[in-house]
């Protein structure tokens, strides 16, 4: 497990772009279906909350995927960076969904410079059910300690397959 000093990683990444707004929103946007399964949910047969999160974040991945035309994975050595994981987010549960509903996830993106705020909207049927907000970081190793990682600018070349 690679160590990280939490505070010190996203404060400077997150004091650079300042309040999610302040960036440049892109025109890509990535839609995808995704089936509520059994597994997602509680003995109310609703959507176990902590379930959604895992379907954002999966949600930024395919984002990225349909811009970058490269898996994650491939990004992840095309780019030379850590990842960009997780510094804030935040929900708000206005429906629920349940087994078998087939909902559609609506993410889009907006850099700062080394960071960036994601927007997801999940619906079922047209109608909104679960809006969420993320502030990511871009990082990589960081070469003074390689067992740690840093913020780091947002790839000019990462920015323009956004908006192409």
């Amino acid at each position: 497990m690679i160590p990280v000093d939490w505070k010190s990683l996203f404060e400077p990444a997150l004091a650079s772009t300042g309040v999610p707004g302040s960036g440049h929103v892109t025109a890509l946007r990535n839609t995808r279906k995704v089936r509520i399964e059994w597994g997602d949910c509680d003995p109310a047969g609703i959507v176990f909350y902590p379930r959604y999160f895992e379907i954002f974040d999966a949600s930024t991945s395919a984002l990225f995927e349909r811009a970058l035309g490269l898996t994650k994975f491939q990004a992840l050595k095309t780019f030379n960076f850590a990842g960009y994981p997780l510094a804030r987010t935040r929900a708000r549960f206005i429906r629920p969904t349940r087994f078998g509903d087939d909902v559609t996830v609506e993410t889009t993106v907006e850099f700062g410079r080394s960071s960036f705020a994601i927007e997801h909207r999940l619906s079922l049927n047209g109608v909104t059910c679960v809006e969420c907000s993320e502030t990511r970081v871009w990082v990589v190793h960081d070469p003074a300690d390689p067992g740690r990682i840093k913020s780091h600018p947002i790839p000019d070349a990462v920015r323009a397959k956004f908006h192409a």
